[in-house]
């Protein structure tokens, strides 16, 4: 075997050893698992309380906007404090500018997170 390749032998020998354990537990389940006894009603597929069928333009409600929205926002938080905390770390930084830099970023979320509270995006009780 070529040296180049020797370097590429513990992935490979990775990659086989996850596909074979996962179809061994795949035949297992095929072998020891419970048989359906075919009832219609439970073999349907089943998504989050919706009947699968719907009108293709049924509206939503604007407080999923709102949700996504308040998702989104504190999903790039997280996106941006991890490589913060990894540069905050390194001496040669001013720790006075960045630690001020993470500060305002965070008051920016914590006013949108602000607005949404005071929409009602949180609450889960329907509006009068």
């Amino acid at each position: 075997m070529q040296p180049e390749l020797n370097d590429y032998l513990p992935v490979l020998l990775t990659v086989a050893l996850a596909v074979g354990i996962a179809l061994t537990m795949m035949g297992i389940s095929v072998f020891i698992g419970k048989k359906a006894k075919g009832n219609p009603v439970k073999d349907t597929p089943y998504e989050c309380g919706m009947p699968i069928i719907t009108d293709s333009r049924i509206r939503f409600s604007v407080k999923f906007y709102l949700v996504a929205m308040l998702f989104i926002l504190f999903d790039i938080e997280v996106v941006f404090l991890y490589p913060w905390a990894v540069v905050f770390d390194h001496e040669d930084l001013s720790v006075g500018l960045v630690l001020g830099e993470m500060l305002v970023f965070i008051a920016i979320l914590f006013a949108g997170w602000i607005f949404m509270v005071k929409k009602g995006v949180l609450s889960w009780q329907k509006p009068d």
